[in-house]
């Protein structure tokens, strides 16, 4: 501190009047989320903040939904951050409980909660006991998951179906970002290998594809999705595979030239040393430049991820009341105009945390690796 912000006398003025002006606008943030905040906008609706309009009988294809994703994520966790220090989990154990406790919701749902937040601590400790065993399998295990989180949510074989319109608030965020990350990412490296061909039609269809997409607004995109998609297929689509097709055809591009930057960096000889061992073109691909290649850009492919989470937002502009779309009919309930600041605050600390924990997990993923 005396070597950055005190080592002369102009500094030290400035350190001072930057510490008045951060702890004025802190205190008066404070007395206003404290005092001033009429939080029960969120309590009242917090139901629709999450699920929507999702039949509220069937709840607990939802908790057992987000029972899956979190043990997963919490097995993911302990496998890439082993030896957390005891203190670490202590801390978070004890802001868990503080965050069950001022939880705006019934008894029901504080038991699910609860029950998830006793999962997760022991998958973590799982995760990071038998990391050898667990990791051959996770991969897998995700994969299932998903089919099996949609069945749940969805319906159908043998349980009763929920239309997609029914699917809203952050469980609709939520599901379209995990399918539009877990499609656009081998999109986007087929494009990148496309656009490196050296096959004239494959490259120049990959250059035209990408250069077309990525000089279109994502919200040009959305409503072409929405109006000539239907006009070319032969089935109709509901609005959320729409949605869905619209972000990762948006997403594709961007991630190919996140992808085609990994590749280019790879060092030439890499790939001369494995055709001098007899590996095939396939091998050399899948075996030495791509690992290498994605490694290099974690960065930007999980920083692509989180501007696709958030880019989930402009569905609203579509007509689907997803987090942000709920958010505002929300905000058209009699009661609860102008409690701008109060839900968009609410929501905009939910969309940090998740980007965050994106972030973190890269983070956490690319020392590993």
């Amino acid at each position: 501190m005396d070597k950055n912000l005190f080592n002369t006398w102009y500094n030290s003025l400035l350190t001072i009047a930057c510490l008045i002006f951060i702890f004025f606008v802190g205190w008066n943030l404070i007395d206003w989320i404290i005092n001033q905040a009429q939080w029960q906008v969120v309590e009242a609706n917090l139901r629709l903040f999450l699920v929507g309009r999702y039949p509220q009988s069937l709840y607990w294809r939802v908790w057992i939904a987000g029972l899956i994703a979190s043990t997963l994520t919490c097995l993911s966790l302990g496998i890439f951050s082993q030896n957390i220090p005891k203190k670490t989990l202590i801390i978070t154990a004890f802001l868990s409980s503080i965050f069950l406790v001022i939880f705006p919701t019934d008894l029901n749902s504080r038991l699910w909660l609860l029950g998830m937040g006793i999962l997760g601590f022991t998958s973590v400790w799982l995760g990071g006991k038998f990391a050898k065993f667990i990791v051959p399998w996770l991969s897998l295990a995700w994969l299932l998951s998903f089919p099996i989180i949609l069945w749940l949510i969805g319906g159908g074989l043998g349980l009763i179906s929920v239309s997609t319109n029914e699917w809203n608030g952050l469980l609709l965020t939520l599901l379209m970002a995990a399918i539009s990350i877990l499609l656009s990412f081998p999109m986007g490296i087929l494009l990148a290998l496309g656009r490196t061909s050296d096959l004239p039609v494959v490259r120049w269809f990959s250059i035209l594809y990408i250069e077309v997409i990525r000089g279109l607004p994502l919200i040009g995109i959305l409503f072409l999705a929405q109006v000539m998609l239907p006009l070319f297929l032969p089935i109709r689509l509901d609005r959320v595979l729409r949605g869905v097709a619209g972000l990762i055809l948006f997403s594709a591009a961007y991630m190919a030239e996140n992808v085609r930057g990994g590749l280019q960096s790879v060092p030439r000889g890499q790939i001369e040393a494995a055709k001098v061992l007899g590996l095939n073109p396939a091998l050399v691909l899948f075996l030495i430049v791509l690992p290498q290649a994605l490694r290099a850009v974690i960065p930007a492919i999980v920083g692509q991820f989180i501007g696709l989470f958030k880019d989930t937002s402009l569905l609203s502009l579509v007509g689907l009341l997803e987090f942000t779309g709920i958010a505002r009919s929300i905000l058209a309930q009699p009661q609860f105009l102008g409690r701008y600041a109060e839900v968009y605050l609410f929501i905009g600390l939910i969309y940090w945390v998740f980007c965050y924990s994106m972030s973190l997990a890269s983070r956490k993923f690319e020392y590993r690796s």
